[in-house]
């Protein structure tokens, strides 16, 4: 499989471009993957590394999502070296948080470039080659796209945004042969969340949140995103798939005196 992943120095793009590595080898085959970010870095560095040790062919690129040319660019350099493309995973996404009423309009701006502009831009870049290969796309949202947060800035509306995205590019490039879908994560471990969770006091509650028992990490999502690349999901198109362990619908549960409600 041959492959564009964005945000691939850490997180769940790291996770994805070696759950995509490891599927190739099992397969007997070298899976071809551009590991996309901002820039060279010691996390991209190491994830190029891992992926030739599995096997992988590893095309590191360096390429902004904010800007207007920065996917084009990624996917065509994927294309030229690849041959081709089967997949693409935009998952590079921002975050700064703030209340809205203060919140700068460059600020806004940005989020949603990389959130929601950047997929759309990479979509565009990679359809034919995605048409060609009847392949699929990958874009990681969010639970704040679903669900209003307070003092996220534009981050929901963003994701939001993106999800809507999603669906509408599933109508339009389904009868090309190209599916397109969204995974919504809940509570992550990421570089993006580290600092929360070394309070280990904050992360056994947000664990306890969770009606599984945990917060997910990478290797969680990027299970599910391997499955929505693949075969099994032949038939899935236009579909945000909430990837949460239960959190987002465990509200009421959380409710103050919820327990001691009796029946009348």
């Amino acid at each position: 499989m041959r492959v564009l992943v964005t945000g691939a120095a850490s997180g769940i793009g790291r996770a994805t471009c070696l759950r995509l590595a490891r599927d190739g080898k099992a397969q007997g085959h070298a899976a071809k993957i551009a590991a996309v970010d901002l820039a060279s870095s010691p996390g991209l560095d190491g994830v190029v590394a891992e992926l030739k040790a599995l096997g992988a062919e590893a095309l590191p690129l360096h390429a902004d999502m904010s800007t207007a040319e920065g996917p084009a660019r990624a996917v065509g350099e994927a294309v030229r070296s690849f041959g081709g493309l089967d997949g693409l995973v935009s998952n590079a996404g921002v975050n700064r948080p703030g209340a809205l009423m203060g919140y700068a309009l460059e600020d806004w701006d940005r989020m949603f470039a990389v959130n929601t502009r950047a997929t759309w831009l990479l979509a565009k870049a990679a359809h034919d080659a995605l048409a060609t290969s009847r392949g699929a796309i990958v874009a990681v949202a969010s639970m704040s796209g679903s669900n209003a947060h307070a003092n996220l800035g534009p981050y929901g509306p963003s994701k939001a945004a993106l999800i809507m995205l999603v669906a509408v590019l599933a109508q339009e490039f389904g009868p090309d042969g190209v599916r397109v879908n969204s995974l919504s994560p809940g509570m992550v471990r990421t570089g993006m969340t580290a600092k929360v969770y070394e309070n280990e006091t904050i992360a056994a509650e947000r664990d306890a949140l969770v009606p599984i028992g945990r917060a997910a990490t990478p290797e969680d999502m990027a299970d599910v995103i391997a499955f929505l690349l693949g075969p099994d999901a032949r038939y899935v198109n236009g579909h945000d798939l909430v990837v949460d362990g239960g959190i987002t619908g465990n509200f009421l549960g959380r409710l103050p005196g919820i327990s001691q409600i009796t029946k009348s």
